[in-house]
């Protein structure tokens, strides 16, 4: 196993930054390229929604730690953040037999997350939110 991780402002201009470096990784273990954009898709979305509500007005860190497996391949991507407590995996899943009009708003981005992932979970630790998520390939 081997440990990546970025420390990063946590604003939307830094998103490039995010998907750089773990492209980067992705990159040497000739991850395939539909994975790796199940990946990117998954991190844009969680690195973006922490972006946008993690600390409110304020500004705060996210920290994106990669851990990459040799056999079998797969990757494991912690965003870590010290923003309000928030579990993203606590609510239903968005009933997506019903419109738009007549849906709440929110939770398909982390139902994508969930279907186009193997594994996702959250924890709340030391005043952190850890979301992370795997991907076998």
């Amino acid at each position: 196993m081997n440990i990546k991780n970025l420390i990063i402002t946590a604003v939307i201009e830094r998103l490039d930054d995010v998907l750089n470096f773990v492209n980067e990784i992705l990159d040497t273990m000739n991850c395939p390229l539909k994975v790796q954009m199940q990946i990117n898709i998954a991190v844009e979305e969680i690195y973006v929604n922490i972006a946008h509500y993690a600390y409110g007005r304020e500004q705060g860190e996210a920290e994106i730690i990669v851990r990459t497996f040799d056999d079998p391949k797969a990757v494991e991507i912690d965003f870590k953040d010290k923003g309000k407590y928030f579990d993203p995996l606590a609510k239903p899943d968005p009933d997506t037999t019903l419109t738009a009009e007549e849906r709440d708003i929110g939770g398909l981005g982390i139902l994508m997350i969930k279907k186009s992932m193997d594994d996702v979970t959250y924890k709340y630790r030391d005043g952190q939110n850890i979301l992370t998520i795997r991907k076998n390939f």
